[in-house]
């Protein structure tokens, strides 16, 4: 017996969405990254980017748990001497409060072309607006 393996053609990419008001951000992650990666599908291929692409809404209404909101560190390097940047969280989510789930996602993803192909099938968006009505996107409940 030969092990099934699905061609690019049999993927049929769905589309999620998700409302992350008063969901917190490492459960909203966990079920994010699972979809996008295929892994919550039959047909999982490792070296296949078999998922699914979702949509995340009211990114600023997201939960920190414990003191995460004041001590948790987001940290970039410009790649010159003393270009370390750090930001408190509760700055990131006042500037750019999409970064912080993209990140979120980033580090449950494969570091590879894979990963990267992954992470391009999360849109995330401030407010209940979105550019994306016409791909009919299906509503995702995440477990607290």
């Amino acid at each position: 017996m030969r092990t099934y393996f699905p061609k690019m053609g049999d993927i049929e990419p769905r589309w999620f969405i998700v409302d992350a008001d008063g969901i917190v951000l490492g459960r909203l992650s966990t079920t994010i990254a699972t979809i996008i990666s295929g892994k919550a599908k039959p047909t999982y291929t490792p070296f296949l980017d078999t998922g699914d692409h979702v949509i995340v809404i009211n990114a600023e209404k997201i939960k920190l748990t414990g003191k995460k909101e004041t001590d948790k560190i987001y940290r970039h390097h410009s790649h010159y001497p003393g270009g370390l940047k750090e930001t408190e969280a509760r700055f990131v989510r006042a500037e750019k409060p999409e970064r912080m789930i993209e990140e979120a996602v980033w580090g449950m993803l494969p570091k590879n072309k894979i990963g990267r192909k992954m992470l391009k099938k999360l849109k995330v968006y401030r407010g209940t607006v979105h550019p994306h009505q016409a791909q009919q996107p299906e509503t995702l409940k995440v477990v607290e």
